[in-house]
């Protein structure tokens, strides 16, 4: 009884730990949005840039062109 517990505890501690963990990668990416600056990604073994506008590309941006804060 006393391990159901502990795991039970152990599970509603890991999705708490998720959900904070989400909440800070969705501010970080608004906020490289804001600043001009690309999202990057892995997606089955391919990098992706998510640009500013939304768009997806496998090619690196230039960094010369994002807004500097």
């Amino acid at each position: 009884m006393a391990e159901s517990h502990r795991m039970a505890e152990a599970y509603q501690d890991a999705r708490e730990f998720i959900r904070i963990f989400r909440s800070a990668v969705r501010k970080a990416q608004a906020k490289s949005r804001r600043m001009g600056v690309a999202n990057v990604y892995w997606i089955h073994g391919q990098r992706y840039y998510e640009l500013p506008n939304g768009e997806f590309t496998r090619t690196r941006p230039d960094e010369s062109n994002s807004t500097k804060p």
